[in-house]
């Protein structure tokens, strides 16, 4: 069964401006033994029949296999994260799972999702998150797939009124990741921080595609994601942030960083910004490059040795996103973060 077989569905394609360079083969071309959906462990969660319009084919080409979405209502302060941790254990089987995180007005709250498998079974997941007014989301996700796994995961973002919603990826691994992240900023005073940590290796494959709107006035949007790639992994990296004439006063900022760490590896990075207003404040940048050699030998004249020298930079690289991270309770988990122990 290959999705790009099943009928009435619209498959996005590479050649398409918005997919550029993104890699759709190993989702679209594959014969899977069958389709299911995976349940959330969970009793008593409303189910609704999927009717919003999504800003991308790739959300679509998952409802077109499962229209239903299940609803998760915060309504009362988080003492701890609440944590899903995604298990797939059968071989060669595309499984869906759609779900809308509702946060309560004056709510904060810290959210965990684990994807993770050693099987070649893949995961396609829309998300909703709608955060109500004055209300504060902490919403980590953690991705690692063996190589002949994929996952497809689309998120889609409604902030009401001084809402703040602070998001952290992690993308680990060596199979294949597409993520795309929409926000449309319609009510004002909504703050939307974006960090990513990609390190992938051996032929794993990512792709981060960002599209954000400011459609009303103060808000700020700052996407940031590092790339550590080694051996013959791809990362692909596309952030377009809009800013609408009833934006003023708006911040919006994208970086992407890369280190590449072997002569094989690739990233094909895109930031954009569309601004139709002049009170404002923006900038986007990108920067690719290997480890500093200078810094390497400082470190080695103070009697570190090469290796350890060059994982102290690496790490010092990456820590600028783990430090994203608020909630106490998910810093101890992703400091001790392994994949064996959810698989």
């Amino acid at each position: 069964m290959k999705i790009n077989e099943l009928e009435n569905i619209t498959l996005p394609s590479k050649k398409e401006e918005e997919f550029l360079k993104v890699d759709f083969d190993k989702l679209f071309s594959r014969d899977f033994k069958s389709i299911e959906k995976y349940e959330l462990d969970i009793m008593g969660l409303e189910v609704v029949l999927d009717d919003k319009n999504y800003d991308s084919k790739l959300f679509d080409v998952i409802r077109s296999i499962d229209n239903q979405t299940t609803i998760l209502k915060v309504m009362n302060n988080t003492p701890e994260p609440i944590f899903l941790v995604h298990k797939l254990n059968d071989e060669n089987t595309l499984y869906t799972n759609n779900l809308e995180i509702q946060v309560a007005p004056n709510v904060k709250a810290s959210f965990v999702e684990v994807f993770a498998t050693n099987s070649n079974s893949s995961y396609g997941v829309i998300r909703n998150i709608h955060i109500k007014e004055n209300s504060d989301l902490e919403y980590v996700k953690v991705q690692d797939y063996g190589k002949e796994a994929s996952l497809n995961f689309n998120l889609n973002i409604t902030q009401e009124a001084n809402s703040k919603l602070n998001i952290t990826n992690f993308e680990f691994g060596d199979g294949l990741s597409i993520n795309t992240y929409i926000n449309n900023l319609e009510s004002e005073n909504c703050q939307y921080n974006l960090n990513g940590l990609v390190k992938l290796k051996q032929n794993a494959n990512c792709s981060n595609l960002i599209k954000t709107v400011h459609n009303n006035i103060n808000c700020i949007s700052d996407i940031n994601f590092k790339h550590t790639l080694k051996d013959s992994s791809k990362a692909v990296f596309k952030a377009k942030s809009m800013v609408t004439e009833n934006g003023n006063d708006s911040k919006a900022f994208q970086n992407s960083n890369t280190i590449l760490l072997s002569n094989d590896a690739e990233i094909f990075s895109q930031p954009h910004l569309e601004i139709k207003i002049d009170e404002l404040e923006a900038s986007h940048g990108t920067t690719t490059g290997t480890l500093d050699k200078e810094q390497l030998l400082y470190l080695q004249s103070r009697g570190i040795k090469k290796d350890k020298a060059y994982e102290m930079l690496l790490n010092a690289f990456e820590q600028t996103i783990y430090s994203c991270v608020q909630d106490e309770d998910i810093k101890e988990f992703l400091a001790s973060y392994e994949r064996k122990r959810y698989v």
